[in-house]
């Protein structure tokens, strides 16, 4: 290996998160770390974003995207160009806490079996974010997202796909940890490819655990490594968010299990859809506020054509 070669390529898709861009870039700086580049994907930020990285950061490797191309195509764009034997896939508001980045590495370095290792993500007050799950299954759109969710709290498909015994304070192997800091080994990524792009914004980062799963490689989380989270600084400014949301649940479950599993994800969004509406013509007649239904129904009826 050259001598300037990275350890870690480091990449960052970014949208309109310009201050905690930056936070996150210094956190970056001042982490023990072994050698690494820092590749910004920047998605047509309105906030001044780029010309911040470029002006701030001159060292880090900036693309400009002139639109948002959305999360998964972003982290493409940055892994296509990155040097290291590993990959570190990190959200713009995310800050690196301590020796994270370090533990992350260590561990993957011994032990070859593992094709990623993911820290424990945590709230400015130290908190730890409940962010691992199980592998969705049929049952999780039935349960999640409709009004069963609603109606039975605690029913046996959301205690195991949430993972509620387990207080995701102590390491264990995981199947699907959220993609906002995550390090990849890149042989993994060449052995099963980059992200499925169709998958846009969500869903992205299972689909690449499950694929990553069936080459026989392990994920590890590791919670002595830990990473403040800001909890969807990007998404929450997302107007379409739900809309893709389902659109990139249909995919992946057409891609995992079918398209006679598209069907059943339809008709569980179609539960989701009547009970929403229903609810809405309840608050009209008890005069209360409610939303319109007519735009949503619009979108609604659109998703079915799919």
């Amino acid at each position: 290996m050259s001598a300037d070669r990275p350890e870690i390529s480091v990449v960052i898709p970014s949208w309109n998160t310009r201050e905690l861009l930056d936070a996150c870039l210094r956190s970056l700086a001042r982490s023990p770390r072994p050698r690494a580049e820092v590749l910004v994907v920047d998605n047509g930020s309105s906030d001044g974003s780029p010309d911040h990285v470029a002006r701030s950061f001159p060292a880090a490797i900036l693309v400009r995207n002139e639109r948002n191309e959305g999360f998964a195509r972003a982290c493409n764009q940055g892994i296509r160009l990155a040097q290291g034997r590993y990959v570190l896939l990190l959200n713009s508001d995310t800050e690196i806490l301590g020796d994270a980045l370090e533990c992350l590495f260590d561990f993957l370095e011994s032990r070859p079996e593992y094709g990623a290792a993911a820290p424990r993500l945590v709230h400015e007050d130290g908190r730890t974010q409940r962010t691992l799950q199980a592998f969705p299954n049929l049952w999780t759109p039935l349960f999640f997202a409709t009004p069963l969710e609603r109606w039975f709290p605690r029913s046996p498909e959301l205690e195991r796909y949430f993972l509620r015994d387990w207080d995701q304070e102590s390491s264990a192997d995981v199947d699907q940890p959220p993609a906002a800091c995550l390090l990849l080994r890149r042989e993994v990524l060449d052995r099963i490819g980059l992200f499925d792009e169709e998958l846009w914004l969500f869903f992205n980062d299972v689909d690449l655990a499950k694929r990553m799963q069936a080459a026989g490689w392990k994920t590890r989380y590791l919670a002595e490594a830990r990473v403040l989270h800001h909890v969807g600084a990007s998404t929450s400014k997302f107007a379409g968010f739900v809309c893709e949301w389902q659109k990139n649940r249909l995919a992946y479950y057409r891609k995992h299990h079918g398209r006679l599993a598209g069907v059943w994800v339809k008709l569980c969004a179609t539960l989701a859809f009547v009970d929403w509406a229903l609810r809405q013509v309840v608050r009209r007649w008890l005069r209360r506020a409610g939303e319109p239904i007519g735009p949503t129904a619009r979108l609604f009826l659109a998703y079915l054509r799919r």
